[in-house]
């Protein structure tokens, strides 16, 4: 075999064939993942929307600092609802609300029961017009040339928008993880009892459905995200006390995140 032909044959597993289709082979990720991450922690890395109307994401960058970047295009590979309720208002720290619901249906925890009747979580039941239950989305995203995909959680302020795109394309018949989606922010205001306040609000643009190699990759790809999932965020489980359920909450926000099953 020539030296140009061996090249070519050890280069087939390991480079991309095009676009969203990283690794021809899945064994090679599979091989990398069982491997190279033996007896380590890991967890998602997360994109962060601004506060105070910001118009830039922070990105995890190749150094401990983030980047800053105005637009992210990727395939929406996973997502569901992450509910949170606090009976007294969150002030930071790592503690595990007092009900969380992981499927936007039904809540774990103090009222718990069905989040469809619950009357945490009515419009009027939190501050102004919101809910007391913090309702947001969590999105897996999987951006070009990479294997890992990266956690954005939507803001409830954010919301109908993201509902508003993915009625548009169940409407014209493609799902999320077949199409490639560009994610931006756009200054909001939101009014209140005594003002209003600036925010950040996520918006979401169709950019081409992905081609025959891309699909076939990424359709492996979700089902090899959901069965890493649980063990790349086992390491920021919190146990509560009462229930013994596990809460992925996350410190800044208090946001509750599901660790995937």
């Amino acid at each position: 075999m020539s030296e140009e032909k061996k090249v070519e044959t050890q280069s087939t597993s390991l480079t991309a064939s095009s676009g969203f289709a990283l690794i021809d082979n899945l064994t090679t990720i599979q091989e990398a993942l069982s491997g190279e991450c033996a007896g380590l922690d890991f967890t998602f890395d997360r994109i962060r929307i601004p506060s105070g109307g910001g118009l830039a994401f922070e990105v995890p960058g190749e150094e401990d600092d983030p980047d800053l970047v105005t637009k992210i295009t990727a395939v929406i590979a996973y997502q569901h609802p992450a509910y949170a309720y606090y009976a007294s208002a969150f002030h930071g720290g790592n503690n595990p609300p007092d009900c969380g619901s992981f499927d936007g249906e039904h809540g774990v925890g103090n009222p718990g029961g069905d989040c469809h009747t619950c009357p945490f979580n009515k419009f009027g039941s939190g501050e102004g017009k919101g809910k007391a239950c913090k309702n947001r989305q969590m999105l897996y995203l999987l951006r070009e040339g990479e294997i890992f995909p990266v956690m954005m959680s939507i803001p409830t302020g954010s919301l109908k928008s993201y509902t508003d795109y993915v009625k548009k394309q169940i409407t014209r018949g493609r799902r999320l993880n077949s199409i490639v989606t560009e994610i931006s922010l756009k200054k909001a205001e939101s009014k209140q009892d005594n003002g209003s306040i600036t925010f950040s609000r996520v918006t979401f643009r169709f950019v081409r459905m992905l081609n025959a190699d891309e699909k076939e990759y990424v359709a492996k790809m979700v089902d090899l995200i959901k069965g890493y999932a649980d063990n790349l965020t086992s390491n920021a489980l919190i146990e509560d006390e009462d229930s013994g359920d596990g809460f992925f909450v996350d410190a800044e926000t208090g946001e509750v995140i599901e660790p995937l099953k």
